[in-house]
């Protein structure tokens, strides 16, 4: 699996221009705020049609253009294809495989990405959700369907809300607040049995990493915490359904009272322990930084045995955070796929990876 080419046309400050990339290693170079992270980006977009940024395709339409397009030219599954990303104000995006018309949640099948960026050296200390977002980023490139299944719990989720915070001056809307309850613990059972699976196998490829990184001295444990009622998220989805709909029936009134939603997948999270203690309540700086490399180089490796090919790695302007240490276990554990580095100075990096060096200054590429 590689991107070849590249073609950009009125996307975030390229107005047109386009690279050509190697299949290992591709340093890509240039000062601050110059369009380094709009290339990683647009490659991002390949295998699932939205930005890791910015939640409006209209963000991503250049100043003073009225449509931005993506061209790609990838090698996938022995094969040579072409994806087209185009977008327009006030229009729905309009993805293309090969001329054929797909929908977002189906470029997972053609490519896959692992990004690293700066803001993922913290995702061990930071928020439940940042790393909620890492184990759906990862299975929606798996299994298509978890895709189809997140986009329906987030609609579910958010007239839910609208419901629990506008009651008071509508009462008439809690007539509907059973249904989406109701929908909510439905999608959660299939969320939570996908979840616990991925968890499961993260377990078992990020320890290892962790533990030679770390020069054989730590024990990483990655554990899946969901809804508190629930007995066993490995069983059926119809036993899981029935755990959340008795954690769902306790919360109700809690629910009313306070406008929120407290029963459902959105509460998920990871308890990350190093040498059986909390990581994001014990570990130093070293070691979150450690456990977060260690978890997206997993990522990466779990991609590889589920697909079958190295997926791409996107390094954006992560290198610079890191000492000389972990600068050194990145790249050698990045061999075997390609891989797209930003970064301000590329002389170092090129001569260590003897990768191909793209230099990006004001929107142009050379």
């Amino acid at each position: 699996m590689r991107l070849n080419k590249i073609a950009l046309n009125g996307f975030r400050n390229y107005d047109f221009e386009t690279a050509e990339f190697g299949s290992g290693t591709n340093v890509i170079s240039g000062p601050n705020a110059q369009g380094k992270t709009n290339l990683l980006e647009a490659v991002y977009m390949l295998s699932c049609g939205k930005s890791f940024r910015t939640r409006f395709d209209k963000e991503l339409i250049g100043f003073g253009a009225s449509s931005a397009e993506i061209l790609a030219d990838i090698y996938s599954h022995d094969r040579d294809q072409t994806i087209r990303i185009k977008m327009d104000t006030g229009r729905p995006k309009k993805i293309t495989v090969n001329g054929v018309k797909k929908k977002a949640s189906e470029l997972s099948e053609l490519v896959n990405v692992v990004l690293f960026c700066p803001d993922d050296l913290n995702l061990i200390k930071d928020g439940a959700s940042v790393r909620r977002k890492l184990i759906d980023n990862a299975i929606c490139q798996i299994r298509p369907r978890y895709a189809e299944l997140l986009s329906e719990y987030n609609r579910l989720y958010e007239h839910k809300t609208r419901i629990l915070k506008d009651w008071h001056e509508k009462p008439s809307l809690l007539d509907m607040l059973d249904d989406f309850s109701e929908g909510m613990c439905r999608v959660s059972a299939n969320l939570i049995r996908y979840r616990a699976s991925f968890t499961k196998k993260l377990n078992e490829v990020a320890p290892p990493i962790h533990s030679e990184f770390s020069g054989n001295g730590e024990k990483l444990e990655i554990t899946y915490k969901t809804v508190s009622t629930v007995r066993d998220p490995f069983a059926s989805a119809r036993e899981i359904y029935y755990d959340i709909c008795e954690h769902q029936e306790k919360h109700r009134q809690a629910e009313l009272d306070a406008g929120q939603c407290l029963t459902g997948a959105h509460k998920d999270d990871l308890e990350i322990s190093i040498n059986g203690r909390s990581a994001r309540s014990f570990a130093s700086q070293g070691q979150t930084r450690t456990a977060a490399l260690s978890l997206k180089l997993a990522e990466r490796e779990i991609l590889l045995e589920e697909k079958g090919e190295y997926p791409i790695l996107l390094l954006d302007d992560v290198l610079s955070e890191l000492d000389v240490k972990r600068q050194e276990f990145v790249l050698n554990r990045i061999g075997g796929g390609q891989t797209l580095i930003s970064c301000c100075e590329d002389e170092g990096i090129s001569k260590r990876t003897g990768g191909k060096v793209l230099f990006v200054e004001k929107g142009r590429i050379r």
